[in-house]
């Protein structure tokens, strides 16, 4: 059985994975030297494999993450499997202007150096898989997002745009009835903001689950919240994989009106109420 080494950013996670049987927990050391410089070691890590688990969530997170993979590796693994539940730098797949870096290459390039294979759950952007030099596999957990919302009137699951209507699918099929539709949404890259438009869909009345795979600053989804309100719906909720709620995005939804906000694990905030340790497990276990 593989040893799980969990980085400061998913410990819940990792218990849960070793609670499903995935492996056997270690317990890692962080530390900070006076200059600032950070030091991730795994002083009681004895095995050939090892399963690091780490949210690449801000750029201390990165750093531990290669410097486990680094520890397990001197301690004498052999054979490492680094599993990302949200993957930072992973919108910054393009280099939208001239001179910008493409920064998920360059993430991924510096963890496919310490690693034999790569997990990653709901990427922003699926097509960053091709950055990575080792085998790297997605898992997809939208349809964890059905277990907490019960008793929906006349539910519709939606979109913030085309692109993520395969999650609000998915987690209508979790939740086994409801209609599904999308906003449109443009973004200026240059300012940053984003402009809603909604969908001719019937609302009025229903229940709405807004569904993304990113709620970072609220903008986008307050937008949306507010956008139906002014249709006159029943209930919202807003769903996601991983919820970053940055700066005060979790009260922007509140002051939009939002019934409940639901996310995963693969980030832990305190709308972290299901967990994508039962689809992780399957991937691994494959």
């Amino acid at each position: 059985m593989a040893t799980i080494v969990p980085a400061s950013t998913a410990q819940s996670l990792a218990a849960s994975l070793a609670t499903a049987g995935v492996g056997s927990l270690t317990t890692p050391t962080y530390d900070r030297f006076a200059d600032g410089e950070t030091l991730a070691a795994v002083p009681d890590f004895d095995d050939e494999e090892a399963i690091i688990i780490a949210s690449t969530v801000d750029n201390d997170a990165h750093v531990e993450l290669l410097q486990l993979q680094d520890a397990v590796r001197e301690a004498g693994a052999s054979d490492v499997t680094t599993v990302i539940p949200y993957l930072g730098y992973g919108r910054q797949d393009k280099a939208f202007k001239h001179g910008q870096p493409v920064s998920a290459r360059a993430v991924a390039r510096a963890i496919s150096t310490g690693t034999d294979r790569v997990v990653l759950v709901d990427p922003h952007e699926p097509d960053v898989t091709e950055f990575f030099d080792v085998p790297t596999r997605i898992v997809n957990a939208a349809g964890q997002l059905a277990a907490p919302l019960a008793d929906l009137d006349d539910p519709l699951f939606v979109a913030p745009d085309e692109g993520a209507t395969g999650l609000a699918e998915a987690t209508r099929d979790a939740y086994g009835n409801g209609d599904v539709d999308y906003f449109e949404k443009e973004r200026d890259y240059d300012t940053g903001e984003v402009e809603i438009t909604p969908s001719d869909a019937a609302v009025e009345g229903r229940d709405v689950v807004l569904v993304d795979d990113i709620i970072a600053t609220g903008g986008t989804m307050s937008g949306a919240i507010a956008a139906l309100h002014d249709r006159d719906v029943a209930r919202v909720y807003a769903c996601c994989i991983h919820p970053v709620l940055a700066g005060a995005a979790r009260t922007k939804l509140a002051a939009a009106g939002v019934e409940r906000v639901v996310g995963t694990d693969t980030l832990e905030r305190t709308v972290s109420d299901v967990s994508v340790a039962p689809a992780i497990a399957d991937a691994l276990g494959e």
